[in-house]
């Protein structure tokens, strides 16, 4: 290994120390107009500081450590006295960055204007990709987005200007297309405001999926809490070839593991198989890691990723993360807390769905299941594109089919849309002639922006509660989530499965063995799919969409109009009063699938999230009342009437009634959104009483004074009546591993108790008491 000295002034130069951090997302050619070098505030953990960190905690295990422990415990903030065991203790740890979408950077950066403090304490970007609808194609729709939201991206750019971050303007692309383009690299932790965060691990990342709060601490350079991660092991053997995509590992994975078996772990991918992966391929594996509940994905560092790194403009990166491989690949001998094995070569194309993401589906099967089981046939739309699967490789693979049925004079049967992931790829994939194909095969090239993978989407070819069938490459297909059609069943799959089905416009076509009719007549199939991992020549930047914040920012003023109803700033949340929680309402028992988006809905709702009393107006909405088998219908146990949820937690919180939440298993799985933790604090909410949570909805929860508590007996969940009282006894007593108990009160007079298990370590017992974290950090300034 070099010398210390050489090494940190190479490290000063690829990943930046001290006062400035140096990104280059492209070495570009002379054409290039724009050299886009990011300079931003803060400092990295750096690969020697990780390097130490690793080694003191492999002395104390004395033990080998798998990647995913290397690069998290190499971020400790104590090596030395951090207590360590998988699955049980909590980490403190210092993140190298953090990044925020548009939607969820408006609340991160209004918690963190409340703060007080004057700058973020490491590099920090916000990303507008959330906030543009797709409607009649990119041009027209970043126009009308710019237009409508300008209030909120004014807030935004200067927020972020005053407070040290980086700005990504609308229209510059997905925030994790980005990411990968300019900020991932190997052996980075790197934070996020939003669930597919994890697609950082396709360039050898620890790349996690966050709430605004947790944001918070991270800018605020407060130790972040991740409770240890245990790690699963996925060794790939053989070679995708054919059909077979990246895509289809992780449809593979999620049909084993289901939406909640990975969570509170780490997947780490291993094997010989790896090599025959791209470095964005990867990327799509661990962006969909996230339908499995776990905290985050990641690749070994190897020749892949070199190649990406140097077309991207960080060979410097490179050279140094060289000296350093031992740190960026797992042990020889390491132990996983379990392991799954697929062989590449046998792996055949995979389809999943409908409304769920692990539901999978051999491809040549579908079209059988499909019709058994009353799904539509016809593919109305096929979607591409998305944050999961937007390189320039899914496009070439995808235009190279499309290719083949222009040369046979034919185009899509069903409605296609694309979605480039960033504006480099946009005007990579325009230059090279991808978009051209695309488009005259049917193709309609949206904005760079999420558009219909999170509901943004203005669909007018079904009218809602009419059957039908998309397809698209995105990674979440919950029920009404593209389209708020609750009859739309969606599939996911990749972008070469979709193209096909596109073109034959039903699920029953398989590709691998069935034909295509020409206009002509002529009866021809589908070659296997091909394309260029990275453009032979270098990618074109496109448009500049990068504001860098400047050095002095006194002068800078963040204006959010009282009178607004798409901005508001925030008042505290009130303190725990000391005493247990007595005789709370039940405001809805769930029944079944409860994610983020059934508690606070996405789509028209997005304008809403930097107003926190406006976007309460959606909670719950969504979730299915046990009661009546009806959503967004509870009975008023004040009035006995019946209301919609939100209509009934303000009713409740105005005549002074707190209320609880009981739900299902795996609560508030999918998105990050933390106003799904925001809302119910807002309405009056004091517990969420479950079988069990997902990882990031039950820290969410926690930051905002919350109780999420699950049954000890999972059976206990039948005992609570809708018309129930319900109190929490034991708080006075609050303690780590210590359950409460409920006293169930039900409207016969007669009383039962149950106990309740609950994830608090001390530390977030002090946010309970203070009324949320924010109220936390405030009281230790």
């Amino acid at each position: 290994m070099a010398s210390y000295c050489m090494t940190v002034a190479r490290l000063q130069l690829a990943l930046g120390t001290g006062a400035k951090r140096f990104h280059v997302s492209a070495v570009f050619s002379a054409k290039a107009k724009v050299a886009m070098s990011r300079f931003e505030p803060g400092s990295s953990i750096g690969y020697e500081k990780m390097h130490e960190n690793i080694n003191v905690v492999r002395r104390r295990l004395s033990r080998p450590l798998t990647l995913s422990e290397k690069i998290v415990y190499g971020h400790l903030d104590d090596p030395v006295g951090q207590e360590i065991d998988r699955g049980r203790t909590y980490l403190r740890l210092h993140p190298d960055r953090v990044a925020m979408q548009d939607a969820t950077a408006q609340m991160a950066m209004l918690q963190f204007i409340s703060s007080g403090l004057p700058k973020v304490a490491v590099p920090s970007t916000i990303h507008c990709d959330h906030l543009i609808e797709a409607q009649m194609g990119g041009t027209q729709d970043l126009q009308r987005a710019k237009e409508l939201n300008e209030e909120v991206y004014n807030f935004l750019a200067t927020a972020a200007a005053k407070y040290g971050v980086g700005f990504w303007k609308p229209g510059s692309g997905i925030i994790h297309q980005i990411i990968l383009e300019n900020y991932a690299y190997p052996g980075v932790m790197l934070i996020g405001t939003d669930s597919h965060t994890p697609n950082g691990g396709g360039l050898g990342g620890i790349c996690i999926g966050v709430g605004g709060a947790d944001a918070v601490d991270v800018m605020a350079g407060i130790p972040w809490e991740l409770k240890c991660p245990k790690v699963i092991g996925v060794r790939l053997t053989g070679t995708l070839a054919s059909w077979t995509s990246p895509k289809d590992v992780i449809l593979k994975v999620a049909g084993i593991l289901t939406v909640k078996g990975g969570t509170g772990a780490i997947v780490e991918y291993h094997g010989p198989g790896v090599d025959s992966i791209s470095c964005t391929g990867m990327a799509t594996i661990c962006n969909m890691g996230a339908e499995i509940g776990a905290t985050t994905s990641v690749f070994p560092y190897n020749h892949r990723m070199k190649t990406y790194l140097e077309k991207t403009g960080r060979g410097e990166i490179v050279s140094v993360a060289d000296e350093f491989k031992e740190d960026l690949v797992p042990d020889k001998g390491c132990e996983y807390d379990q392991v799954i094995e697929i062989n590449l070569s046998e792996l055949k194309p995979h389809i999943n769905g409908p409304f769920t993401p692990d539901l999978a589906h051999p491809v040549s099967e579908i079209g059988a299941i499909a019709k058994k089981s009353g799904w539509p046939l016809e593919v109305k739309v096929g979607l591409i594109g998305s944050c999961t699967n937007s390189s320039y490789e899914d496009m070439g693979r995808a235009a190279s089919l499309a290719k083949q049925a222009l040369d046979k004079g034919m185009k899509c049967k069903a409605q296609f849309t694309v979605t480039p992931g960033s504006e480099q790829i946009r005007a990579t994939i325009e230059r090279d002639g991808y978009a051209k194909i695309l488009s005259d095969v049917g193709g309609v090239v949206l904005a760079n922006a999420c558009g219909p993978c999170i509901g943004q989407w203005d669909r007018r070819d079904v009218k809602k509660g009419e059957k039908n069938t998309i397809v698209t490459s995105f990674n979440r297909n919950f029920t009404a989530r593209n389209d708020a059609n609750p009859a739309t069943h969606a599939f996911v799959t990749s972008p070469e499965i979709v193209t096909a089905l596109a073109l034959a416009g039903t699920l029953s076509f398989n590709p691998e063995t069935d034909y295509l009719t020409a206009p002509s007549g002529e009866k021809f199939k589908l070659q296997p799919p091909s394309g260029d991992e990275l453009p032979s020549r270098d990618f074109d930047p496109g448009q500049d969409t990068y504001q860098h914040p400047p050095a002095e920012s006194g002068s800078v003023k963040v204006d959010v109009n009282p009178s607004s109803n798409r901005l508001e700033l925030l008042a505290p949340f009130d303190k725990w009063n000391g005493k247990d929680l007595e005789n709370m309402r039940v405001l809805i028992k769930v029944k079944g699938k409860c994610t983020t988006d059934h508690i606070s809905a996405a789509g028209p709702w997005l304008k809403f999230r930097g107003h926190l009393d406006n976007i309460s107006n959606n909670l719950l909405i969504g979730a299915v009342n046990i009661e009546n088998d009806a959503v967004n219908k509870v009975k008023n146990q004040l009035t006995g009437e019946y209301g919609g949820v939100p209509d009934v937690a303000r009713f409740y919180k105005a005549n002074g009634v707190n209320w609880v939440v009981v739900g299902d298993e795996n609560y508030g799985e999918g998105s990050s959104r933390e106003h799904a933790a925001l809302e119910p604090r807002h309405l009056g909410g004091r517990a969420i009483i479950v079988k069990n949570f997902a990882r990031i909805h039950e820290t969410n929860l926690k930051k905002q004074g919350l109780l999420p508590l699950t049954f000890t007996d999972p059976s206990d969940y039948d005992k609570i009546r809708p018309d129930d009282k319900i109190s929490i006894i034991g708080l006075k007593s609050f303690a780590p591993g210590k359950p409460l108990t409920a006293v169930i009160k039900h409207c016969d007079g007669s009383e039962e108790s149950i106990s309740l298990n609950h994830t608090f370590n001390e530390t977030q017992i002090e946010w309970f008491k203070a009324g949320s974290a924010l109220n936390r950090m405030k009281e230790l300034q």
